[in-house]
């Protein structure tokens, strides 16, 4: 049987922030897209969900800030690193302008969910659910579209360009032969869990992102919504089978003794290795980001560790950067990759300069070399009193460069009318 065929301008792969809030963009533009995600639902596991002020700020312009965050969110005030009773540095966030002046846990199937249903009231938008990508189109050499199987069977779809965000393991990137470097600037893995929340903390009391600083392996601790904690274990880089070989209760103890006022919840939920899911932390850039017909964004050029919250904050500018350059192609009829390199001209230094600073976070608030930990407290507290503090906060919320939505290229009427931000309060 023939694939079911499909034409759009634009064919995004991956229906992840990135390629969701990419093709809302260029649906707001006057564009046509298709979709095509491998997953049929969003009902599936998220690692990164705190969203920083810049990607707040975008989902803001792109009217889907405030039901993203109606469907259930904790505002936190920012980032705390913690050794015993003291708080070592507290990024405060408070400290920015308002009114995105918050980090905000957000369950990614949120976000999703919410552009995904401000894309499908736009009738140029044909979304493939459950269709994973077995081949892409080419013609004389430029990408012109992508086979894939789903539900109902074949599908093929013709495109003047297509977006690959399908994620740090990208299939659109190894079937254009683009290779990938990876970059071991993390000497960190991170093992990731979640345990049932204590009580509501005290109005107006404050809620902040923490790594606890102990004895042992740091820990990445906040509260998710609806009601539970979520933590995050570092462990040396490669380092779980060691950890593992000796047990879940050596685990179970290792936790507790790092963060002592969940230790009950600890206890009483971590019963096995499958209540844990191990990240393997690490940098890459694809070798190139576009290819005659096709170009990359999100995770699929660029993957980064999870200090410092940067992954969806970063997924959301690329598709601002990248939506203005589509527009252009779709203009003037070229998809070269010249013509797309635009994209990655403008954009490669924001993110060396974001791994740089990563790289930096991580020697400061995870090394646990002795020196280290001897410096820390004094350096934290320096640090903190000087202007450099202020800039790197800025830098941590915004992103290295100012990526203003280019809403002066929306030529359709939205259907969802935008109700405005909700203040971090």
């Amino acid at each position: 049987m023939p694939p079911a065929t499909t034409s759009a301008d634009v064919l995004v792969v991956g229906g992840g922030p990135a390629g969701l809030a990419l093709s809302l963009l260029l649906l707001k533009s006057g564009a046509t897209v298709a979709l095509m995600e491998k997953s049929r639902s969003l009902e599936r596991e998220y690692r990164g969900e705190i969203l920083q002020p810049g990607g707040q700020a975008v989902l803001d312009r792109l009217g889907v800030l405030r039901g993203a965050r109606d469907r259930g969110a904790y505002p936190h005030d920012g980032f705390q690193l913690v050794a015993g009773e003291r708080v070592l540095l507290d990024s405060d966030y408070r400290r920015l302008p308002g009114p995105y002046n918050c980090l905000l846990s957000l369950p990614q199937a949120h976000l999703l969910a919410e552009l995904l249903t401000a894309c499908t009231a736009y009738p140029g938008f044909h979304h493939l659910p459950g269709t994973r990508l077995s081949s892409l189109l080419t013609e004389d050499g430029r990408v012109r579209g992508a086979r894939g199987t789903g539900p109902d069977g074949a599908q093929e779809v013709r495109a003047q360009v297509v977006a690959g965000a399908d994620g740090r393991h990208s299939k659109v990137r190894s079937l254009a032969g683009i290779g990938s470097v990876r970059q071991e600037s993390f000497d960190q893995d991170v093992l990731w869990f979640k345990l049932p929340a204590p009580d509501p903390p005290p109005a107006g009391s404050r809620q902040s992102v923490q790594v606890y600083r102990g004895s042992g392996a740091p820990v990445l601790v906040y509260r998710s919504y609806p009601d539970s904690v979520q933590v995050g274990w570092t462990l040396p880089h490669g380092g779980y089978r060691e950890v593992a070989a000796l047990g879940i209760a050596h685990i179970r103890d290792r936790i507790a003794a790092a963060v002592p006022q969940h230790a009950a919840a600890v206890h009483d939920t971590l019963r096995g290795p499958g209540d844990l899911t191990l990240l393997d932390v690490f940098a890459s850039q694809a070798e190139r980001w576009a290819v005659d017909g096709l170009v990359l964004l999100g995770d699929s050029a660029h993957t980064h560790g999870p200090i410092g919250a940067q992954g969806i904050n970063l997924a959301l500018q690329d598709a601002v950067l990248l939506h203005p350059v589509l527009m252009d192609s779709l203009r003037t009829g070229d998809a070269t990759a010249a013509f797309l390199s635009r994209f990655e001209r403008a954009r490669r230094p924001a993110i060396a300069s974001v791994l740089r600073l990563q790289a930096m976070q991580g020697k400061a608030m995870l090394s646990g070399n002795s020196l280290a930990s001897a410096v820390r407290p004094v350096v934290a507290r320096a640090v903190a009193r000087t202007p450099l503090y202020h800039r790197i906060l800025h830098k941590l919320a915004y992103g290295a460069m100012p990526v203003p939505v280019r809403d002066d290229l929306f030529t359709a009427p939205s259907p969802r009318p935008s109700e405005g931000p909700r203040p971090c309060a």
